[in-house]
């Protein structure tokens, strides 16, 4: 049997936003700190830690997991992205991003980043929803402050039936 030692860093290499990203992380690191602590990605929101509110909710390989739950050395090799990613080259807000600015849907904020990266997730599928697979979809994510009605409303302007989705 192979003794795995606690204190030993392995090297981890990805892609985050776009950007190839190489460190070393002890094999019980969870993605969601090596994202903040060691990368700087502070957008990240960790809530809970238990994989239940969604704040951490990241995409990787194109599927949005829950950062606080998945290791850092789970990552090798992947494509991650984060809510650094999603503004447009230029910093302005994208799509989404937009709607939520129009529409209200973010009061205090924490549980945005992770709402709007599993919108991301639906808006990369390239086609319109209805209410209820965005209520669906969104049923992991736990906001204490909208009320909810105002996040679904953006979600709806952007990937919901009939919201003509544009490219970013």
């Amino acid at each position: 049997m192979t003794k795995i030692d606690r204190g030993v860093r392995y090297p981890v290499s990805f892609q985050l936003n776009g950007e190839s990203v190489q460190g070393y992380a002890e094999n019980r690191l969870l993605l969601s700190d090596f994202l903040r602590h060691e990368v700087g990605a502070t957008g990240t929101h960790v809530g809970c830690e238990h994989g239940i509110c969604g704040a951490c909710t990241i995409l990787v390989d194109g599927l949005p997991v829950r950062s606080c739950l998945m290791l850092a050395v789970q990552v090798e090799g992947c494509d991650v992205q984060t809510i650094e990613g999603l503004a447009r080259a230029d910093g302005s807000f994208n799509e989404l991003q937009s709607a939520f600015n129009h529409r209200f849907a973010a009061q205090c904020g924490y549980c945005t980043p992770g709402i709007l990266m599993t919108l991301q997730h639906l808006k990369n599928q390239n086609r319109d929803f209805s209410e209820e697979e965005i209520r669906n979809a969104l049923g992991g994510h736990i906001c204490r402050c909208t009320g909810y009605r105002e996040i679904i409303d953006a979600a709806m302007d952007v990937v919901g039936a009939g919201s003509c989705q544009t490219e970013d």
